[in-house]
């Protein structure tokens, strides 16, 4: 469902009560790019990125066609940055018994600071229900980047809220896919390597790959439905090669 026509928003659910809304947009270069926020419609509804702050009026405009913006309750991210939590206050304003939601490092350095209400700030392991919904907060730091990254896996649908992992370019059109994503988001790693390459990274990446989700929710282009552990693992290998060295001059 496209919810604006002028920037070309746009509405689909993904796993049964989660939407994607993702926005199209341009960024420096002229190359296009698209940010992805999901929807969970239950009994207390949560939003897992904001977008940044320019993209409130149609990231609301979109939740508002499924439930209403006012009955917001958790707005989540996986790190501090713009593009996953730059309109937080903006959602806090607009649903008065909404609360951030981040790991327990975002909420200690920076998020208590400049969130107009206190975080509810999830230990590694810890489990957040939101009626039929359970989220269970997983500590990445570092993976991809951001000492404060972590990530939210959904135990009834198995959808893993995966933030920048498996990030792909372009303006995201298809919302769900089966198909290859890691060709196309190790080819945009190439160009602009957004990976902290922790000595840790794999470790994390296994240990998400455990989980065994089914459906992974990337914040830049389509979400994906499958094998989760063996497409994680399989990114897990692609990290660990050498990268390719600048052709001489």
């Amino acid at each position: 469902m496209i919810t604006n026509s002028s920037s070309g928003t746009n509405l689909h659910e993904i796993a049964a009560g989660i939407y994607r809304i993702n926005t199209p947009v341009e960024i420096p270069g002229g190359m296009a790019f698209n940010f992805n926020q999901y929807l969970v419609a239950d009994d207390e509804p949560l939003l897992f990125h904001t977008g940044p702050r320019r993209l409130f009026p149609l990231t609301a405009e979109a939740i508002g066609k499924v439930l209403p913006l006012a009955t917001l309750r958790y707005v989540a991210f996986s790190h501090y940055e713009a593009d996953e939590c730059g309109s937080l206050n903006d959602f806090l304003a607009a649903a008065p018994a909404a609360h951030p939601v981040c790991g327990q490092v975002a909420a200690m350095v920076s998020v208590d600071d400049v969130a107009a209400r206190p975080a509810r700030a999830l230990a590694d392991g810890e489990v957040l229900r939101t009626g039929r919904c359970a989220f269970k907060w997983l500590d990445a730091p570092h993976v991809p980047h951001g000492w404060e990254c972590g990530f939210m896996m959904e135990l009834e649908t198995r959808t893993l809220l995966c933030g920048d992992l498996l990030t792909q370019g372009g303006s995201g059109a298809v919302a769900l896919t089966e198909g290859d994503i890691l060709g196309p988001s190790e080819a945009f790693r190439q160009a602009m390597d957004y990976y902290a390459h922790s000595p840790q990274t794999g470790v994390t990446l296994e240990r998400l790959a455990c989980e065994q989700p089914e459906v992974l929710a990337c914040m830049h282009g389509s979400a994906w439905r499958g094998d989760g552990a063996s497409l994680l693992r399989a990114l897990a290998r692609s990290l660990a090669r050498p990268a390719a060295l600048p052709a001489a001059a």
